[in-house]
C-alpha cells in the first residue's frame, strides 16, 4: 500500500531510547512488535496507563514498544469542517512526551482521504500485518478503524489466528477515564484553570512561539516582555489572563521563572491580542529564539486599569505571586 509522505518539516528526535518513523514504507523488522493505536494527545495521566501496560508487556514478551499515531488528525480529514480541533500537542510535543513514556518506537501514519477509504479488512491485512507483523495488538474495546469504522476489537480477534498475533483489551474504565480526563483538561484550560488541566495531565502544561518584534511599551515602566507568534493554529491556549510560567529558551539550560499575558491589554486600549512573556532575572536580545512555556497557575483576569501607575502596582503584585 502505497502512502504519501507527511508534507512538512519535522526534526527527527531521538531522544533516550525512543526512534520516530515518519515514513511507513521504511520501517524495520520489528521484533515481537507490541503494538498501540491512537492520537494521544496530550499524552496525560490515563494515556499513560494504556502506555505502561504496552512498556510491560514488550519486556515481558522480550519485544519491541510501538505506538502508532496518525497525522494529521483523523477529524482534519473525515470530520465536520466546522469543528474546531484543539489539540493539547503538537506532534514535536507529542514525541517528547512519548520517549519520556519509556515508548520504543513512535510510527506517525499520514491520515489521509485515501487512507480512510481503506476497508477494514484491507487496513488490518495490508497495513498492520505487513507494516509491523504484530505479536501483540493493544487496543480498546471501542476501537473503531477502516471505511466508515466498522472494523473493530471482535474482527481483530476474527483475524488473530490467521495472522499469529494476540489481542489485548485496555478495560473500559480506563478508556472511560482517558475520556473524560480529555475532556476536562480542554474545558479548565479554555477556563484558565491550569492547576486543574495539570493535575490531569501529569505535567504543567506548555506551548512553544517564536519571539516577535512588539510595541516595546513593557521596558518603558519597568517590566520588557518578549511577544510571542504561535505557529501551529490548532495548539490549543488558555484563556486570556496573566499566568505564572516557566520559560525555557531554545539551546539554553537555565529554565526561568516568568509571568505572562494573555489578551488585548485593555490599559492601553488594545484591539488585537498578543501573547507576551516577562522573564524575571533575564535582560537579553532574543528576538527570534523560540521559547517553550509552561503553565503553573493563573494570577488572575485581564483587566483595565485606571492608569499606567495602577497597572505597575498591580504587576509588581503579579510578580510576588508568580514567585510563590
Amino acid at each position: 500500500m502505497q502512502l504519501k509522505s507527511i508534507n512538512y518539516q519535522l526534526v527527527l528526535h531521538q531522544y533516550k531510547i525512543m526512534k520516530v518513523h515518519l515514513n511507513i514504507l521504511e520501517l524495520p523488522n520489528f521484533e515481537y512488535a507490541v503494538l498501540t493505536i491512537g492520537t494521544f494527545d496530550g499524552v496525560h495521566l490515563g494515556h499513560r496507563k494504556i502506555i505502561e501496560q504496552l512498556v510491560n508487556e514488550a519486556k515481558r514478551v522480550n519485544g519491541t514498544s510501538i505506538v502508532l499515531t496518525f497525522f494529521p488528525h483523523p477529524k482534519h480529514v473525515v470530520g465536520n469542517n466546522s469543528e474546531a480541533v484543539l489539540l493539547l500537542n503538537t506532534l514535536e510535543e507529542k514525541v517528547k512526551l512519548l520517549s519520556e513514556a519509556g515508548v520504543d518506537h513512535l510510527v506517525v501514519t499520514p491520515f489521509t482521504t485515501e487512507f480512510a477509504e481503506l476497508s477494514a479488512e484491507n487496513y488490518i491485512k495490508e497495513f498492520l500485518i505487513k507494516s509491523f507483523h504484530p505479536h501483540t495488538l493493544i487496543i480498546g474495546y471501542d476501537h473503531r478503524f477502516g471505511k466508515n469504522r466498522i472494523g473493530d476489537f471482535n474482527m481483530l480477534e476474527k483475524y488473530s489466528t490467521e495472522f499469529g498475533y494476540n489481542v489485548m483489551e485496555v478495560p473500559e474504565h480506563i478508556l472511560a477515564h482517558i475520556k473524560i480526563s480529555s475532556t476536562q483538561i480542554r474545558k479548565q484550560l479554555l477556563l484558565g484553570n491550569v492547576k486543574q488541566a495539570n493535575a490531569l495531565l501529569g505535567y504543567n502544561y506548555f506551548f512553544s512561539g517564536i519571539v516577535i518584534d512588539g510595541e516595546k511599551r513593557g521596558r518603558t515602566i519597568g517590566f520588557p516582555t518578549a511577544n510571542l507568534e504561535i505557529s501551529d493554529n490548532e495548539k490549543l491556549i488558555p484563556a486570556k489572563g496573566v499566568y505564572a510560567v516557566d520559560v525555557k529558551i531554545e539551546g539554553v539550560d537555565i529554565q526561568y521563572k516568568g509571568m505572562m499575558n494573555m489578551g488585548t491589554k485593555p490599559t492601553f486600549d488594545g484591539l488585537k491580542k498578543t501573547i507576551e512573556v516577562n522573564i524575571f532575572d533575564f535582560d537579553e536580545m532574543i528576538y527570534g529564539k523560540n521559547l517553550i512555556i509552561f503553565f503553573k497557575f493563573k494570577i488572575r483576569d485581564e483587566i483595565k486599569f485606571d492608569s499606567v501607575e495602577a497597572l505597575v502596582i498591580q504587576l509588581n503584585e503579579d510578580r510576588k505571586a508568580a514567585l510563590v
